[in-house]
């Protein structure tokens, strides 16, 4: 802990007197408790600059009556801040890290990957099915989820249940649960929920043999300009080493299939014992056809830090250069070998057909 505070000291005595950093946000509850609990952090690092929020409405805030995987836009709910960032009207943006394509315009870079929060997904249940869980749910119940990962998989495990389209943030979409009577259930992001303060909404998380979790999900990212130095090393310290390496995996692995909302693509990650754990997924739009395999590399942290010369110090959209390279990239060998691996056992045309599956409808 006392390199981060060293690293944070300098950058403080370095930086003029009341230094004003422009934060992005979206406009969403969820995005303001998210992006003022990293605000919180960089205040206590650096007393002596002053940081001013900005919020904006993304498209896929606005786009509500479509479900996400039909907008076919990869930035969704980024393009709006990363343009304020490119116009610098801002200096840095928070986002869900899941929310960040594993190709980042040119320009840009994510350059903190935060503490990560339980990455699972948890299910909510109307009032009327408290206390049950999506195995005890009457035959046909409605399951909301406005993603193709976990309706692919949980329609595989409880073939009783019917998944349909949920839209909105998290209160319009708890609102619909509790007004409506169309949904028994809905599946939501576990970390969002705790981050809401909801923790007494999760009916159920959901394990990952039930259904495993999005790519870099439970995480949040920092985006800055790729050549702002100054910003890059102010958020630098902000990482999370085992986050990020779990993350470049997961990206890694994401990238190199081609995926994206459009398709079922699923993870699970896990550090034990020097040991990095990738298990990946990839299903058929109702679930029927699915490839899975886990693959694990061992992760050696050099004693000293060992920099070399770097033509492009990012990985999947990435810099971290204050966490030593050679984890970083054995991190990302096992995303693209794991890839490689789904990709050789038919992969590809599993998502190929779910992709024109998915544009057909």
């Amino acid at each position: 802990m006392s390199g981060n505070g060293n690293t944070a000291a300098t950058a403080e005595e370095n930086s003029p007197k009341m230094r004003v950093i422009r934060v992005g946000t979206r406009k969403s509850q969820l995005a303001r408790i998210q992006t003022d609990s990293v605000v919180a952090t960089l205040k206590a690092l650096y007393p002596g600059l002053q940081f001013e929020i900005i919020a904006m409405s993304t498209t896929g805030d606005k786009i509500l009556d479509t479900a996400l995987s039909k907008i076919g836009e990869k930035s969704l709910f980024t393009k709006e801040l990363e343009h304020a960032l490119e116009k610098n009207e801002v200096d840095l943006v928070v986002h869900s890290l899941k929310d960040l394509p594993t190709v980042l315009p040119p320009g840009f870079t994510i350059g903190a990957i935060c503490k990560r929060e339980n990455p699972h997904d948890a299910v909510v249940f109307h009032p009327k099915f408290v206390g049950k869980t999506l195995e005890t749910l009457p035959e046909k119940s409605v399951v909301g989820t406005s993603s193709l990962r976990r309706a692919a998989q949980l329609q595989r495990k409880f073939s009783h249940l019917e998944f349909r389209s949920i839209r909105g943030n998290l209160n319009t979409r708890l609102r619909k649960l509790d007004e409506q009577q169309e949904f028994s259930a809905i599946i939501l992001a576990t970390a969002g929920l705790q981050r809401m303060g909801w923790h007494n909404r999760v009916g159920q998380i959901l394990h990952p043999e039930e259904c495993m979790y999005a790519v870099g999900q439970g995480a949040l990212g920092v985006e800055v300009r790729a050549k702002d130095q100054d910003i890059l090393d102010l958020v630098g310290v902000l990482h999370d080493p085992e986050t990020l390496l779990r993350c470049i995996a997961e990206r890694a692995f994401l990238r190199h299939l081609e995926g994206g909302c459009s398709v079922p693509v699923a993870v699970h990650t896990a550090m034990k014992d020097g040991q990095l754990y990738l298990t990946g997924g990839v299903w058929s739009l109702d679930g029927s056809d699915s490839i899975q395999d886990t693959m694990q590399t061992t992760i050696h942290v050099p004693a000293q830090h060992e920099d070399g010369p770097e033509d492009d110090p990012q990985l999947v959209g990435i810099t971290a250069r204050n966490i030593p390279r050679g984890p970083q990239l054995a991190a990302q060998n096992l995303g693209i070998s794991l890839a490689n691996l789904l990709l050789s056992k038919g992969a590809k045309n599993i998502l190929d057909v779910a992709r024109q599956l998915n544009d057909a409808h």
